[in-house]
């Protein structure tokens, strides 16, 4: 991704579209403060330089069947780069693996799990991510509630073009 040097009104544009992506173009050039066809151009280009990476809806897991989140910390027995590669290429095909981190430390990644029920997560457990190659160890921790989910990451719309990190 290229680095973008982003001024006032590119980081309120940025805060406002991480808020809500479907804010029109009108609503946001108003906030902006500038008129519409400059701030579709400036939402283009973030989109064209990598910063905006897409829009997605927020759907509440429960109403589709999911009950349960779970956080797996996964172990794995080699930590060379194909071995690592593998893994996240496995990953890639377990819908129910909605977040895969790679850590540092004594755990290797950390997966957030979303499934309909306890039963159904020890399902793929055992099935899936215990038996994947190179998989030695799984700490597996479910989560009573979320009291924060904050879309992506704190814009400060005042900032000057110092804080665009080169």
């Amino acid at each position: 991704m290229q680095r973008v040097k982003l001024d006032r009104i590119d980081r309120r544009i940025l805060a406002d579209l991480q808020e809500d992506g479907r804010m029109t173009n009108v609503e946001l050039a108003r906030r902006a403060g500038i008129s519409a066809p400059p701030c579709l151009r400036r939402v283009r280009a973030l989109e064209e330089a990598g910063v905006i990476r897409g829009y997605h809806a927020e759907i509440a897991p429960a109403s589709l069947g999911f009950a349960v989140t779970i956080f797996a910390q996964v172990g794995l027995s080699s930590q060379a780069e194909a071995d690592l590669r593998g893994f996240e290429e496995r990953v890639l095909s377990w819908p129910e693996v909605r977040e895969c981190h790679m850590l540092a430390g004594e755990t290797d990644f950390l997966l957030k799990v979303v499934a309909h029920d306890w039963d159904d997560y020890q399902r793929f457990l055992t099935t899936q991510l215990t038996s994947a190659p190179n998989v030695s160890h799984v700490k597996s921790a479910l989560a009573i509630r979320a009291s924060k989910s904050a879309p992506g990451i704190p814009i400060d719309i005042e900032a000057g073009p110092e804080a665009d990190h080169e």
